[in-house]
């Protein structure tokens, strides 16, 4: 009879992970760990990867396990990867994926937050602000300050009618738009604002929204 495998290592882009598995005891998974690691040995310092899947370790669990894996390798572990979330972190991903309303002129001085996406229908004055845990649509003309993804979503995107906003910020990437950058944005067509690979804020066209992030549209069915 085979016995099942609990602990492996694999290549990927991201490096070398520690798959470990989600299915065996906990005492068993670290008696498992500790007798892969004594196969293992590197000449040299690496970063390692653990992937826990779907298994809980509360903080003493993790760390027995970084520790082990760290003394018997000798190396730094650089991520842990866990499928399971908190229920705090549950509720926050529900409360992202709802949208909010704004009908109206949101005026110099004043802002608006949302939660989760956010939709003006209407304009967004000079130093105005328009807040969202997830993206921000405007319906009119933006003027003001536009910050997608508050809590550090880097998939967002701002679009509006008419984008001619004096500060633009995604997660934690921040864009002033000089007089080059509106140029660009000056345009009858409606544009969104999205984050690039390389941390640099882009402008194109919002029919191109469905090719930059295809992920957003939670639509189902039609023809």
């Amino acid at each position: 009879m085979t016995t099942k495998q609990l602990v492996y290592m694999k290549g990927t882009k991201e490096g070398l992970v520690l798959m470990l598995d989600d299915q065996c005891g906990y005492s068993e998974l670290v008696s498992a760990l500790k007798g892969k690691l004594m196969e293992d040995r590197f000449d040299e310092q690496i970063e390692v990867q653990i992937s826990t899947g779907n298994r809980f370790c509360d903080g003493e669990q993790m760390k027995e396990l970084l520790n082990v894996v760290q003394e018997s390798l000798h190396v730094r572990v650089s991520k842990v990867k866990s499928d399971v979330i908190t229920i705090e972190e549950s509720n926050q991903r529900i409360l992202e994926s709802q949208s909010s309303t704004y009908v109206g002129i949101v005026r110099s001085g004043q802002k608006i937050k949302s939660e989760g996406d956010l939709v003006v229908i209407g304009d967004v004055n000079p130093n105005a602000r328009v807040e969202a845990g997830g993206s921000i649509f405007v319906l009119g003309r933006l003027k003001g300050i536009a910050h997608a993804g508050v809590n550090g979503n880097r998939d967002t995107v701002i679009g509006a009618s008419w984008l001619e906003a004096t500060h633009l910020m995604i997660a934690d990437v921040m864009e002033i738009m000089t007089n080059e950058k509106k140029e660009l944005s000056e345009t009858p067509e409606m544009e969104c604002a999205y984050l690039l690979a390389d941390g640099n804020i882009a402008i194109k066209r919002l029919q191109e929204l469905r090719v930059i992030r295809p992920n957003l549209s939670t639509f189902k069915g039609g023809s």
